[in-house]
């Protein structure tokens, strides 16, 4: 059975201004969408799957979904902020989406088999979903409680317009992962990369492992995303800055022993958009990845 991609698009994109999940950067008017599902089809992925808000939705058909017909079967869900375990009810207060874990969940429905999870706004590159698509394939059906996450180095993943979070990865001698910490304000100054912590800046090797939201997981995953979202929203209904993230999830399943995760290597190329001035180093990468020939120029020709 092959791999199913689930793409995180319900982002809001505060800090790049726009809808930055359909921003055409490539030489034909590519999103970055588009050549990770270009990326993923290569790798032997056999469906996709968005996350959308219903606001987006019309734009999001007739951007990416129209030009996929016949290269891949797709799907889509909503993430709305009322999508909430019953007995729950949306505060009025609330207006930020309740964050990545719950946008997985969406698609529980949907997903049967083994599945890779990104951002919609990330560049991963083709080797990350080798690698992805490799671990699947020699995942027995008894490992049901084994996932994945592909690593890059922090220095690989930071913008040169301004600061970026990062999820800060522990693991052990066998490359399993111990946690995920999520840092703020990471950036590079005389010194080296750093981020704050108490008003702090903490510097840490250009090497370090970051997680960049590119998962594996298998279908029992949802089970345990709906038991946690019950108890997150026990907790924090009621503040509306709380946000359910997958990387706090999986550190519980680690420290209640009821998963491992494999810290799984790439040497592909990572960018993302995450401000506005961001964009045309984007365009300008793809440009170069265009005249290298690791992709068409024209993708879906």
């Amino acid at each position: 059975m092959k791999p199913t991609l689930l793409i995180l698009a319900a982002g809001l994109g505060s800090r790049y201004g726009g809808l930055k999940q359909l921003d055409k950067l490539g030489p034909n008017g590519e999103t970055i969408i588009d050549y990770s599902i270009y990326d993923a089809i290569r790798a032997g992925f056999g469906k996709v799957i968005f996350v959308i808000r219903r606001d987006i939705e019309a734009d999001f058909k007739e951007v990416i979904i129209s030009k996929l017909s016949g290269k891949i079967e797709v799907d889509y869900c909503l993430q709305e902020l009322e999508f909430l375990p019953e007995g729950f009810t949306l505060p009025e207060e609330r207006k930020k989406p309740w964050g990545t874990a719950h946008a997985v969940l969406m698609a529980a429905d949907k997903i049967n088999e083994p599945f890779g999870v990104i951002n919609a706004d990330d560049f991963y590159g083709a080797d990350a979903f080798k690698v992805l698509s490799g671990f699947f394939a020699e995942l027995e059906s008894d490992d049901q409680n084994l996932y994945s996450m592909v690593g890059y180095h922090v220095c690989n993943t930071l913008s040169d317009f301004g600061t970026v979070s990062r999820g800060v990865c522990a693991e052990n001698e066998q490359h399993y992962l111990v946690s995920v910490t999520e840092r703020t304000a990471i950036e590079r100054d005389e010194k080296g990369i750093a981020y704050k912590e108490n008003g702090e800046l903490v510097y840490i090797p250009d090497e370090t492992i970051v997680s960049m939201n590119f998962w594996g997981f298998t279908p029992n995953i949802f089970r345990k995303l709906k038991d946690g979202f019950t108890a997150f929203l026990k907790e924090n209904i009621n503040n509306p800055k709380s946000e359910f993230f997958i990387p706090s999830v999986v550190n519980r399943l680690i420290e209640t022993k009821e998963t491992d995760v494999k810290v799984l290597r790439s040497n592909a190329r990572w960018f993302g958009v995450t401000y506005r001035e961001d964009r045309e180093l984007a365009v300008s990468k793809i440009r170069e990845l265009v005249k290298e020939g690791v992709y068409p120029a024209d993708l879906w020709k």
